[in-house]
């Protein structure tokens, strides 16, 4: 059920003015609390962000949701579903309007149902004259009877019964249509009286009627023709609903500057709750419970639209005491208003000659009409579908209580195992748990390539076990949440591997809907009050006694203290902020994983250019500019460093310096222009496929020459100042881009073959995952070392800063210089959650040195870069 908190306001604005207010102050409290616990911003900003957006998501849903059910209700409506109603429990503009709006359907549905009953009404009254009038044109046809005149009068009549109906529903339709203004002349009552029961009398009824007019001269000024219509239904309706030799009273008589009409009749009579709906129309008499009625229930409607339209009222009052039947008071005022009347005559049909009733078979009541079956409450579309659209539908997935028990079961292991803790053992089963409640809400959980990516991220998280390199651990983190978005989502080019990594953290605002169904799940299992009441209190109780039986036993205490984490002030904050992100993280991908967006699309068609110079041009000026880098790397190579420095004033060494950055750029901007190339230039023609692989051939070739430039300039520089974490990730990352550009060769120059995107992702992470194994760190401590023992020059100061990965090199030095290359301060013992490779490594090393080391500053050689 929505929580509705505030209902009770009866502004808008203000509503909005406290929904502020209290994001504002959770995200204050919640943020003061972060500090004080010493919390970082990094983990605060998020958690506080997140906790404000979920007080406005509990208090605006109450506010929004009358106006989706409203939205909901009339798309219903007009499917012609008019029994859909909305929750109006606010006391605002909004519940103001679901009232109103309730109260229109329940209009529409009434008009609805008169609608159905006149389809009803009118299709039986028709019926019968229809085919008493073919039965006697048949029997004409076919010569069982002859044309004289007692057989065409019968024919006549029922025709102009038809006639009269049809009229019936034309006077109304002006009505509807504004069209029936009054023409006013002088009448007589009396005659207007005798005339209309002179016809009801031809009409074969039987039942007598006594016209009185008091005073008998009584002259009115009024539309006789429309007077005449309220006479004649009023006699109709009376002389239906009287019994077989009844009196039908017909009553006039003046009253001040009015005068009044009133017909009765005997028989059974209306109920007094019945006797407005009797007027309405298609509210046929026998509806309301008088029986003998029939008709099509517009003659009631027709004699209150003539009293309106003369300025009366008209309704059924009490029987004189000690009769029976029914009793209609017409009010009208002797000159009617002058604005009821028109500035020109309107043509007005002729009264209805005189009704010739031919004995048929007995009119049958009308059909009964079917009553609207209860509907469900309208399910009320998500907000978030107007700012998605259709890149992410909603799909109508259901609540899974599995799949949100899951994340908090996560996001509680990490608040446990992860604060104070470096990464190690712990860190690696918070991420297993994670992947595997990722993977098994996936909906892509069977296909090969989020399998493939589920193993490599499973490596990746290894490295936190393996290598204590922070920096190599966080590249392999990083790079996992990027793989296991794009697995998730089954991305299959680099736009969609955007949109992956994109759609995670936008997962949290999507996945609100779907979060709400599930928590009206957990509701849903019982009462919510008693259950949460059951939570606290048994919560309450386990904190109560256990404090108590463990102040009352030391051996109680022990094992209590064995399975609670040490709780100070700090942990009572960290492990809650820690525990809320990594459960959000994780329930935001399991979202991700059940209801992935339309990233993994094929790609669009290509749009190829209309003419091949608007292509090429660009591609050979390209070509041109890397032709004559190559020339002057030739003139490098061949004229020397003497040529270079006379040339450039610059030594070898500060000429790479200089460039390898440019040229890594370069490189990725040569994929650049192919794939634009790619999806511009046309291949129609031979020509146009020869030009693609001459000139983009040409391009490719040479992006491989700058990339061993790139990569023997790095080797020189490093040569010359060392090895560094950075340098060394550069040269990773050149010798991928040089590996795309192989790849883009091998697949036709195309860079649209469905396999480059992804063999270019899972290459990279591969070559990431090749440098975790390499042990990046001791790798360049060893280049370091080699370097010294060829040039004695060293930053002693950066190999002391390297991780404890580098320390199986690092010891191996002489006595001497272990103390410049290996730090020892700042190492605490680790628990066995933390257990790291690198580390437990460097463990026993530490012991044995940890009384009497002193690190020296006056080490041979030191030099900084």
């Amino acid at each position: 059920m929505t929580v509705r908190a505030l209902d009770q306001v009866r502004s808008v604005k203000v509503k909005l003015g406290l929904l502020v207010a209290a994001s504002v102050v959770v995200a204050v409290v919640v943020a003061t609390i972060g500090e004080a616990g010493g919390v970082p911003v990094w983990l605060s900003i998020p958690v506080t962000v997140a906790l404000a957006l979920a007080v406005t998501q509990l208090l605006a849903v109450g506010m929004t949701s009358p106006l989706r059910e409203m939205t909901a209700a009339a798309r219903r409506m007009a499917a012609g579903d008019h029994a859909v109603r909305v929750t109006a429990t606010s006391r605002d503009e909004v519940g103001a309007l679901a009232d109103a709006f309730n109260r229109m359907a329940e209009e529409l549905a009434a008009v609805d149902r008169q609608r159905r009953e006149l389809v009803a009404n009118v299709s039986h009254e028709l019926r019968t004259p229809l085919a008493a009038l073919n039965a006697v044109l048949e029997n004409l046809a076919d010569g069982v009877a002859q044309p004289d005149p007692a057989t065409l009068r019968a024919a006549l009549a029922q025709g102009e019964r038809m006639a009269g109906l049809v009229g019936d529903l034309l006077d109304l339709s002006r009505v509807d249509a504004g069209k029936a203004p009054l023409v006013q002349q002088p009448v007589d009552v009396r005659r207007l009286l005798e005339d209309a029961a002179a016809e009801a009398r031809v009409a074969g009824r039987d039942v007598t009627y006594d016209v009185r007019v008091d005073p008998s001269s009584l002259s009115v000024e009024g539309d006789p023709a429309r007077l005449h219509q309220l006479v004649a239904n009023l006699l109709d309706n009376a002389s239906r609903h009287s019994p077989r030799g009844g009196v039908v009273a017909v009553r006039a008589r003046a009253t001040g500057d009015r005068w009044l009409l009133e017909v009765a009749d005997e028989g059974p009579g209306v109920a007094p709750e019945d006797r407005d709906r009797a007027f309405e129309r298609f509210g046929t008499l026998s509806d309301t419970g008088q029986a003998g009625g029939g008709g099509t229930g517009l003659g009631l409607a027709i004699a209150r639209w003539v009293t309106d339209l003369h300025g009366g009222t008209i309704r059924f009052v009490d029987p004189e005491p000690g009769r029976l039947g029914a009793r209609v008071h017409a009010d009208l005022p002797l000159v009617p208003s002058p604005s009821r009347t028109a500035p020109e005559e309107v043509p007005v049909p002729e009264p209805a000659a005189p009704r010739v009733v031919v004995p048929t078979q007995p009119p049958q009541p009308p059909p009964p009409v079917p009553a609207l079956p209860p509907v469900p409450a309208p399910a009320t579309p998500a907000l978030t579908d107007s700012v998605f659209g259709d890149f992410w539908p909603e799909r109508a997935l259901p609540g899974n209580l599995r799949v949100l028990l899951g994340a908090l079961g996560v996001g509680v292991l990490a608040g446990i195992v992860l604060p104070y803790r470096d990464p190690g053992l712990g860190w690696f089963v918070v991420l297993v748990a994670a992947g595997a409640a990722l993977l098994l809400s996936s909906r892509n959980r069977r296909d090969p390539f989020t399998l493939a990516c589920a193993a490599l991220c499973l490596l990746l998280a290894t490295v936190v076990v393996v290598r204590d390199a922070e920096w190599i651990a966080v590249l392999c983190l990083l790079a996992g949440g990027a793989l296991c978005a794009v697995g998730l989502v089954g991305g299959r080019t680099v736009p969609t591997f955007l949109l992956s990594v994109v759609a995670w953290p936008l997962s949290g605002l999507r996945g609100l809907p779907w979060l709400g169904r599930t928590l009206r799940l957990v509701t849903g299992l019982g009462n919510g009050a008693a259950l949460a009441r059951t939570v606290v209190f048994s919560l309450l109780g386990l904190l109560v006694f256990a404090l108590l039986f463990a102040s009352a036993d030391a051996l109680f205490a022990e094992w209590v203290g064995a399975v609670v984490p040490d709780l100070d002030a700090e942990a009572l904050v960290l492990r809650p902020f820690v525990a809320f992100f990594v459960g959000g993280v994780v329930l935001a991908g399991c979202y991700l994983a059940l209801n992935p967006p339309a990233a993994g699309a094929a790609p669009g068609e290509r749009r190829p250019v209309a003419h091949r110079f608007e292509w090429l041009a660009p591609v050979l000026v390209v070509d041109a500019v890397f032709v004559l880098f190559l020339v002057a790397q030739a003139a490098v190579i061949f004229g020397g460093h003497g040529y270079l420095e006379r040339t450039t004033g610059l030594t070898y060494a500060e000429y790479v310096h200089q460039g390898f950055g440019q040229l890594t750029v370069a490189t990725a901007l040569t994929l650049l222009v192919v794939w634009a190339a790619t999806r511009k230039a046309p291949r129609e023609t031979p020509a146009d496929r020869a030009w693609i692989r001459g000139s983009l051939g040409v391009l490719c070739a040479a992006t491989l020459v700058v990339v061993a430039s790139a990569l023997y300039r790095m080797d020189v520089y490093q040569d010359a100042y060392g090895f560094t974490r950075l340098r060394l990730l550069v040269d990773v990352f050149e010798a991928w881009l040089g590996l795309l550009v192989l790849a883009t060769m091998a697949g036709g120059l195309a860079l649209r073959a469905a396999w480059l995107p992804r063999f270019g992702l899972l290459t990279g992470v591969t070559l990431l995952l090749g440098l975790a194994a390499l042990n990046p760190d001791a790798w360049i401590a060893k280049q370091n070392l080699d370097r010294y023992d060829a040039t004695g020059e060293v930053d002693w100061t950066y190999l002391a800063g390297l991780s404890d990965d580098a320390l199986p090199v690092l010891r191996d030095l002489p006595a001497d210089l272990e103390r410049c290359a290996i730090d020892l301060a700042g190492r605490h013992e680790d628990d066995w959650l933390e257990w790291n490779l690198g580390r437990a490594r460097a463990a026993a090393f530490a012991d044995r040195h940890a009384d009497d080391w002193e690190h020296r500053l006056d080490c041979p050689g030191q030099t900084t870069d």
